[in-house]
């Protein structure tokens, strides 16, 4: 049984006119469920660095990861509900945490800096997408959908520039 059948969640029974096609929606939709997942897995991995990083870049790469797995988490409400403000349902698509979160094994043998370029991997990645995705949106005068993934698009370049301070340690 999937979750949108255990919780009965549907788009909106009364048709939508918000000036947004209805393609377009969906297609929105599926690009920021996508967006939803790698922020999810995003949030996952920075947690799990923050717990285990060990070394001399303990202290910044410990407090730099907590910021940014708390933003992270608070995004994926938004984007969410954006999700479902574009009339469709918000799941997490295509992640299984499994396929993602490190063995024990691996986390005891990642330095810091391993911790550092990973984590800048998975940044450039997600705004690669978001990027993709604000310029569908601007494209069809999504403005809310296009002003919020300026703002992710602000954090993770934020993020990554102090990735990079602490990758060139």
């Amino acid at each position: 049984m999937t979750v949108q059948a255990v919780l009965q969640v549907s788009p909106s029974a009364s048709p939508i006119n918000n000036g947004l096609d209805d393609t377009y929606r969906k297609d929105m939709a599926e690009a920021l469920s996508d967006i939803l997942g790698s922020t999810y897995k995003l949030t996952v991995v920075s947690h799990i660095y923050h717990w285990n990083v060990v070394g001399p870049l303990f202290k910044s790469l410990h407090e730099l990861t907590e910021d940014h797995y708390t933003d992270l988490f608070a995004a994926t409400d938004e984007i969410a509900e954006r999700i479902r403000a574009l009339d469709a349902v918000a799941p997490v698509k295509g992640v299984s945490f499994d396929s993602f979160t490190p063995d024990r094994d691996d986390i005891s043998d990642l330095k810091a800096q391993d911790m550092v370029e990973d984590l800048i991997a998975m940044h450039e990645d997600l705004v690669r997408t978001m990027r993709r995705a604000g310029k569908l949106a601007g494209v069809n005068d999504d403005l809310v959908t296009e002003d919020m993934l300026t703002a992710r698009l602000s954090f993770h370049e934020k993020a990554l520039w102090m990735l990079r301070a602490i990758d060139s340690e």
